[in-house]
């Protein structure tokens, strides 16, 4: 292959030294088996405005250093039949002006053994809200903590496939987690999209809960399907899938004379997907969500680095998931799974 270094050429073996006794001479030729391709640097026609790689930091104030937010963060896992790979990182747009990465991200386990559960949270803040990489990471602690609490009945919900009492309680516990955020500040101001995995083999129940935008995709025989729960046009209307969501679409009251109107409330999204050994389920948010949607290389491309057999290292997935479109330059929060 041009560019590749030559294999070594094959060196005829040296006489044997006549002082020692003779012998088996075995020789060998060095083969060289070439490395894939690297990640390109971006997809599309035309390259980004911004550099590939961040440049100015965030202002840090000097009482406040816990306060920070690394540029990226990654995380991976492997139980039963799935292997995970997370990754949040910031935006180019954002590491080009110095500004901290809105998106937050949470993988934690609760319970030990087959009864254990792995929880996969994200979050964006609103981009206009003030502090909204603080608001982002507490919707992510404050639902890690509800979850945790209730691990042992969800693991005992996702066995017996009860998606009514999952649906149910994950809607109470993630209104109650961005309720908190909206009392603290009087509009939403952060989305918010759950995983919940859990680590018996003989269980194939992902759940997916949340509120907000961005993306769940699955990917299976080299092809992309988005299954994103619909938000109803009214309240109670089905969704494809068949699921009801439970809350409607918040649309406000004419104000009262005698109490203020609520605020408007973000849909709440369900979706009980049952993989198949090959699957790659992807929960991710609007950052990669959107060029994913948007632009057709970037599926072919993650579709043929994702449908092999292994999920790729965590250094593979980060420079997978980074991968530029023109356009697009949020930042990128994503976790996927690869089912054995």
């Amino acid at each position: 292959m041009p560019g590749w270094p030559a294999p070594a050429a094959e060196q005829p073996p040296e006489p044997p030294d006549p002082g020692t006794p003779r012998g088996p001479v075995v020789t060998g030729v060095a083969h060289f088996t070439p490395a894939a391709p690297p990640t390109p640097d971006y997809v599309g026609s035309r390259p980004p405005t911004y550099a590939p790689e961040p440049t100015a930091l965030p202002a840090a104030d000097p009482e406040e250093l816990g306060e920070l937010v690394a540029d990226t963060v990654l995380e991976g896992a492997r139980y039963g039949a799935w292997t995970l790979r997370a990754v949040s990182l910031r935006g180019d747009s954002a590491r080009y002006r110095g500004e901290a990465r809105r998106d937050a991200l949470l993988v934690a386990r609760f319970g030990a053994g087959e009864q254990a559960l792995v929880l996969v949270a994200m979050a964006t803040g609103a981009r206009a809200a003030p502090g909204a990489q603080r608001a982002a990471a507490e919707a992510c602690r404050w639902i890690g903590q509800a979850v945790g609490r209730s691990h042992e009945r969800l693991v005992e919900d996702l066995r017996a496939d009860r998606r009514g009492d999952l649906k149910s309680g994950l809607n109470r516990l993630t209104d109650r987690t961005l309720g908190k955020l909206r009392a603290a500040s009087g509009e939403p101001t952060a989305s918010l999209r759950c995983l919940l995995l859990p680590a018996d083999p003989d269980c194939r129940t992902r759940v997916f809960f949340g509120a907000g935008e961005g993306g769940l995709f699955r990917l299976r025989d080299g092809e992309w399907r988005s299954l994103e729960p619909a938000v109803p046009a009214a309240p109670g209307e089905g969704t494809p899938d068949g699921d009801r969501l439970t809350m409607d679409l918040g649309i406000p009251v004419p104000p009262s004379p005698y109490e203020p109107a609520e605020p408007p409330q973000t849909p709440f999204r369900f979706r009980a997907a049952l993989v198949r050994p090959g699957d790659v389920l992807m929960m991710c948010t609007s950052g990669l969500a959107d060029p994913l949607r948007g632009e057709a290389s970037l599926r072919a491309f993650l579709g043929r680095r994702w449908s092999r057999a292994a999920a790729p290292g965590l250094a593979g997935f980060l420079a997978d998931t980074q991968t530029r479109v023109k356009g697009y330059a949020d930042d990128r929060t994503a976790a996927a799974v690869w089912e054995a």
